[in-house]
Parts: structure tokens; C-alpha cells; sequence
């Protein structure tokens, strides 16, 4: 995690900041898909309410490399200005950001209205805890590519590390345990 990329999507009338950052980040998750990488992480140092418009990719110079070799961003690249790949500064803390899930959702209430394991009667009730527990986190709206359908991934931050902690990042550039350098 010695070097990183910042990608800063760059929206106008036709491409909303939110769709664009979709798209970008799904463009992403395929290129570390096919590359089986491990070792790549991905940052939101804008982030408020909202992810914010800089994607910030984590890793050794050697696998970003690799990255930008694909030219995985295709006809999105007008769209993004994509810095140069850059050593980490020194002094700086860092972070876990993962995968935030809910524990209710309607894709699970389906399943267990198509299995038959939830009666009639306790259908509002489900649906009335899943929106009273809701995640508030911010998210990234994905298109699943084996089936189509689209679903959030919300996204956790974790408070301020003052040391690196080591660890895999799966395919869509998060970890529950890796940090990843966090500065401005």
C-alpha cells in the first residue's frame, strides 16, 4: 500500500455525479476481478454524506500498474481525470473500509416468502423492522453482471489507525481487517 491512483470522476448534464461513480467503481470491480487481485484497495478520501467524487485506489506500484495496463476505465476515461501513480506521503494514519451489511433486506424477505419459512401475517412486520433498522451508510448502486439485477453496497469507515494493519482485499477493493493509508 505504497502507492495509489486517484481517480476523480468528473460529471456534467448527461452523467450525474452518483451514476458516474456507479459505473466507474463497476468498471473497477470487473478489472480486479480478472485480475484475481488481492492486493488492491480502494479509498473515498472526499467522502461526507456522500462517497464524494475521488476514488482513490491503494496498492504497490508494480500491481496499479498492472491496473492501468488494462485500460479498465474504457469510454468512461472522458469522464475522469486519472493522476499519475503516486508514493503515499509520509506521516499519514490509516483505515479499514468495508462492505456495511443489513441484516434485513427485501432480496431475504423474498426468499423466505418463496421458501414459505415466513407466514402471511408476520410479512408487514418484517418489512416495518427492515425500514425502522435501515443502513444509513453511504453507497454504491451495482449492476450484478450474473444476473442483472441492481443492489447497494453500503460502506463503513472505520475510526482513525495510527499504523497500517495487513491483510486481502476482495474483489471490489474492500477488507474487513487490511487498512488502507488515509490522507487528504
Amino acid at each position: 500500500m505504497n502507492y495509489y491512483i486517484d481517480i476523480e470522476i468528473q460529471p456534467d448534464n448527461e452523467m450525474r455525479e452518483n451514476v458516474l461513480l456507479n459505473k466507474v467503481y463497476t468498471k473497477f470491480h470487473k478489472a480486479l476481478c480478472e485480475l484475481k487481485a488481492t492486493d488492491i484497495g480502494v479509498s473515498f478520501p472526499k467522502h461526507k454524506i456522500l462517497l464524494g467524487r475521488v476514488l482513490r485506489i491503494h496498492s504497490s506500484s508494480n500491481s496499479l500498474e498492472k491496473l492501468q495496463a488494462k485500460n479498465w476505465l474504457g469510454g468512461l476515461a472522458g469522464y475522469c481525470k486519472v493522476s499519475a501513480i503516486k508514493p503515499v506521503p509520509e506521516q499519514i494514519q490509516h483505515r479499514i473500509v468495508s462492505r456495511k451489511q443489513t441484516t434485513m433486506s427485501q432480496s431475504k424477505l423474498n426468499r423466505l416468502i418463496k421458501r414459505q419459512t415466513i407466514p402471511e401475517e408476520n410479512v408487514k412486520i418484517y418489512k416495518a423492522n427492515m425500514f425502522a433498522k435501515g443502513l444509513d451508510n453511504a453507497y454504491l448502486e451495482l449492476t450484478s453482471a450474473s444476473n442483472g439485477h441492481t443492489y447497494r453496497r453500503y460502506i463503513q469507515f472505520s475510526e482513525m489507525l495510527p499504523k497500517a494493519v495487513e491483510g486481502t482485499f476482495d474483489a471490489f477493493g474492500l477488507s474487513r481487517k487490511a487498512s488502507i493509508p488515509w490522507f487528504d
